[in-house]
């Protein structure tokens, strides 16, 4: 009988000759690895089981089905396919997809808009909230846009050595540059991957924010642009948008600001320095920087033949016009010096020129107009009379409490050039000058953070021979041929009266050459490295404030602030708050933020600057000065010598080169600077040698005067004794001083200019200054010595 055939419980589809059952590879387990249709159950069962000879049970009871090496092959090569296809539909698909979407809805800004975005005033108000002035967009040939054809060959090649190489073949975005880029920032390199075309998309869109978003949109933009404009229309209106510094857009405006030619006149070196800047317009005053720039750029023209070999070599780094020189923005009756540091300052932070005008930014200052208006009156009243015409003079008052600078004075905005043009005159506040002993306050924070004390003793008598290395000895001498400190003089005493041999001991072995530049710099002493211009020079010459030490009248003012401010710094500033053109706050640094300056323990640094302050509250009255009624201060005044030359006049061996006085109160902190431009022997009205307490000592005490005139009167707080107290050391008789000579003092070979001028002594028809007492309302308070001084009002550099 035969067998009824059961029906099949659904129709199925006639079998190929392709089916295992019919080419003899039919899986004896009924397993096609062809079938997708597979139970979870058993799947996950069977990958658990690997290695296992029998089948198991699952929870249902349901044998599992055990896989063969070979199956198990397939079925993970089966994932892998459907992980890749997944990936890809995510990481290519997808993406290309919106980047169509996205090539669509966006438009590429036009040079014209991006010109007009770029052409919103800056404003500047002052601390308290009127208004300083606006800095005009630039006008005229600065804005002039050159068209497709109108930029030197050159001009381009050197653009795109410097920028983007393969600009004429890329497609808007290069994949090589993206690649770099990402794996610079993974591995903290340095290096973008934008090419011409996105950063003129950033640059017209104003939007520079490190996101994916904005990175996606540039990309598009890119893209779109390289598909709308020509290459020639592309790098034409890149150059017309992008910034160069000194305030110029465009390569026109450039052209201008360092040349003075039109573009079109630019050779290959000088767009080399051009090509350069792009990535750091804000260092365009760093010549080491753009060096380093030009270099580069001159490189890359050659390796990519757009410049000769013999060329290269032959070329010179080209010298732009002095900054001075350079055209200004129309700013109104706003100080072109304040104006040039508030732009410096946001440069530094991120925000060019070119960004503020295209965010109509509005800025408010440090300055307080009155303040300003004083600082300029006292400064006319001090110099009133003079003869000299190479004195110069600079005051700087620095709030100890927040670091903004609320009066800034650098000499008149505008001078003559050797043609009788007016071009913008140099900022003497912002040029470095050698402090002479008004640096001495930081030989003493050095020596106070070993621990020592103000009662201290040293040998203080003149022309004292000391060992400069290397065999040589050098003879330093006090302020006054016949002045000495005595040979036991205390650190207080010798500060009072600016005893040279004592600090030059004190340097050379006690505290030694680095701990005095660290002092400095703890205080406020800004350095390149640091923002700054003064420098710090590693040698002996830097105890007495001379060589190749210099430092600005704003440094000198923030770094006696921090004395002022109990020994907490706080970082000068100008700018309180950046707001943009919808009031919205980028920064606001109105609020203190300083930090101690010269101990990590906030007592100890308090302690230090205290103790300090004690030492220079003598010098005041020492030289001759007052206090802004009802308040104390401190301070000190300095003196470089004139470097004598052999055809000099005999009576040029005494004259000076730079003098200053700095002070403070515990609300303000203000150095002037009166000196020349570089190593010049000046006088003052009566044909005499000029020093501290003669000019710039009297315009610090009109300014202090004027301006804590109606404010709250402050007095310094009390602080414990470091160390040995100056009133536990005896008082020591000094002998009768040797006859005046004339000797010079020896120096060292490696020093450019003398660092210990001599003030002559001027007796009083009694022989002598008194000695101001110390004041009994504070005995806690250390003072000096309770010797009379043998000289008055002893300065020296």
């Amino acid at each position: 009988m035969v067998r009824p055939v059961e029906p099949e419980p659904y129709e199925r589809e006639p079998e190929l000759i392709t089916h295992h059952a019919h080419n003899g590879t039919e899986d004896p387990y009924g397993y096609d690895p062809y079938d997708d249709r597979y139970d979870d159950r058993h799947e996950s069962a069977a990958l658990g089981a690997e290695g296992e000879d029998e089948p198991g049970e699952d929870e249902e009871g349901d044998k599992k089905k055990v896989l063969t090496p070979k199956q198990r092959k397939r079925r993970r090569w089966r994932i892998i396919r459907r992980v890749l296809y997944a990936m890809f539909g995510l990481f290519v698909v997808v993406p290309a997809i919106a980047f169509v979407i996205t090539y669509f809805l966006v438009d590429v800004p036009s040079q014209e808009s991006v010109a007009s975005q770029q052409s919103q005033p800056i404003t500047l108000m002052y601390a308290d909230g009127s208004p300083m002035g606006k800095i005009a967009p630039a006008s005229g040939g600065s804005r002039y846009l050159l068209k497709p054809g109108e930029v030197p060959e050159v001009v381009k090649k050197a653009v795109y050595a410097a920028e983007d190489s393969s600009f004429e073949t890329n497609s808007g975005f290069d994949v090589g540059g993206i690649l770099r880029a990402v794996y610079n920032n993974v591995t903290g390199g340095q290096g973008g991957g934008s090419t011409i075309s996105q950063q003129y998309i950033k640059k017209a869109t104003a939007n520079e924010a490190p996101t994916l978003t904005r990175k996606w949109t540039e990309l598009a933009k890119s893209f779109k642009m390289n598909n709308q404009m020509s290459k020639e229309e592309i790098i034409t209106a890149y150059l017309n948008t992008i910034y160069f510094g000194r305030g110029a857009n465009g390569i026109e405006a450039a052209a201008q600001a360092y040349f003075k030619k039109p573009a079109k006149e630019l050779n290959a070196s000088e767009a080399a320095l051009m090509g350069g800047l792009i990535q750091g317009p804000s260092k365009s005053e760093n010549e080491a920087y753009a060096q380093r720039r030009w270099n580069f750029v001159m490189d890359q023209m050659v390796a990519n033949k757009w410049l000769d070999p013999g060329e290269r070599a032959a070329a010179q780094f080209p010298k732009p016009i002095p900054k001075a020189q350079a055209k200004a923005d129309d700013a109104g009756t706003l100080s072109l010096h304040i104006r040039n540091r508030v732009i410096d300052e946001l440069e530094a932070r991120g925000y060019d020129q070119d960004r503020l005008h295209q965010g109509g930014f509005k800025i408010t200052t440090t300055i307080d107009p009155k303040a300003q208006k004083m600082a300029e009156e006292s400064v006319a009243e001090g110099m009133k009379g003079q003869t000299d015409e190479s004195i110069l003079n600079a005051l700087v008052a620095v709030d100890p409490k927040t670091g903004g600078v609320v009066a800034y004075w650098g000499g008149p905005d505008w001078t003559k050039n050797d043609k009788g043009q007016d071009v913008q005159a140099h900022d003497w506040a912002n040029v470095p000058h050698n402090p002479g002993s008004a640096f001495k306050a930081f030989d003493l924070a050095a020596f106070l953070k070993m621990g020592k004390g103000l009662g201290e003793t040293f040998d203080g008598s003149n022309n004292r021979k000391f060992d400069a290395g290397g065999g040589n000895t050098r003879t330093i001498r006090n302020a006054g041929e016949s002045s000495n400190c005595g040979t036991q003089c205390t650190v207080a005493e010798a500060m009072k009266v600016s005893a040279n041999t004592v600090f030059y001991d004190m340097v050379i072995n006690k505290t030694k050459v680095d701990p005095v530049a660290k002092a400095a710099k703890e205080a406020g002493v800004r350095t390149e490295n640091e923002g700054g211009k003064s420098v710090l020079y590693p040698d002996l010459n830097i105890a007495l404030g001379g060589g190749r030490t210099v430092t600005t009248a704003e440094d000198m003012a923030a770094g006696f602030a921090t004395f002022a401010g109990e020994g907490v710094r706080q970082k000068q500033h100008f700018v309180a708050k950046l707001t943009n053109s919808q009031d919205e706050v980028e920064f606001d640094e109105t609020a203190p933020q300083g930090s101690p300056a010269f101990s990590d323990d906030a007592d100890k640094s308090k302690q230090i600057a205290g103790n300090i302050t004690d030492a220079l509250e003598e010098v005041v009255p020492y030289s001759k000065l007052k206090c802004p009624k009802g308040n104390d201060c401190a301070g000190k005044t300095g003196t470089q010598q004139y470097d004598f030359k052999d055809s000099d006049p005999a009576s040029y061996h005494d004259r000076n080169a730079q003098t200053w006085m700095v002070g403070y109160t515990p609300g303000i902190s203000t150095a002037v600077w009166v000196g020349g431009d570089g190593n010049k022997p000046l006088h003052d009205k009566n044909n005499k040698p000029i020093y501290g307490r003669t000019i710039a000592g009297p315009i610090w005490e009109d300014f202090m005067s004027r301006y804590l005139t109606g404010k709250p009167t402050e007095k310094f707080e009390n602080v414990k004794p470091i160390g040995k107290d100056a009133r536990s050391v005896p008082t020591t008789t000094v002998s009768k001083p040797p006859p005046v000579t004339t000797t010079t003092p020896e120096t060292p070979s490696t020093t450019a200019t003398p660092t210990t001028p001599t003030e002559p002594t001027e007796p009083t028809e009694t022989g002598g200054w008194p000695t101001k007492p110390t004041k009994p309302t504070r005995p806690t308070r250390p003072g000096p010595g309770t010797s009379d001084p043998l000289f008055p009002n002893g300065e020296d550099p």
